[in-house]
């Protein structure tokens, strides 16, 4: 038992990120409510191709911003996978700090479990990263799940 009622987690549909959810699943198990969020911004399929196709790696950050139906249907069945029983999702239209915080809030959630892309990275540092963002500004506890090597 994680002593852990809620517990809010946040996708943008990379794999990396899906690890996260994966550990999210693990810890709420049978006792904890799990929260899936997925902050995204509409971009068209074509749109979304077209990224990948120019970006590669770096395309998560428009990939994510797909509709996020087909996010968080992958991201319930890996969390469910790993043993969660009581999930709910969330798509918000917005920045992902952003939607991650007040979800948590909105939740009253325990724990809130993100992945770790982009905190050792010099974008990160400069510009911020949504790890290190929310371990700043959340109110409850944070996890950051090591996501990337």
């Amino acid at each position: 038992m994680t002593g852990y009622r809620t517990v809010v987690v946040g996708t943008d549909g990379s794999s990396p990120s899906m690890g996260a959810v994966r550990r999210a699943g693990q810890l709420a198990g049978d006792a904890a409510d799990l929260v899936i969020v997925c902050a995204y911004y509409p971009n068209s399929r074509r749109e979304v191709e077209q990224a990948l196709d120019e970006m590669g790696q770096e395309a998560f950050q428009v990939v994510g911003s797909a509709p996020a139906e087909d996010s968080l249907r992958d991201a319930t069945d890996q969390a469910r996978s790993a043993g969660a029983r009581s999930i709910d999702t969330v798509p918000v239209l917005g920045p992902p700090i952003d939607s991650l915080i007040e979800a948590a809030e909105r939740r009253s959630a325990d724990l809130l479990v993100v992945g770790s892309r982009g905190l050792n990275t010099l974008k990160g540092r400069i510009l911020g990263s949504v790890p290190s963002e929310v371990s700043r500004r959340s109110e409850c506890d944070v996890l950051v799940v090591r996501t990337t090597r």
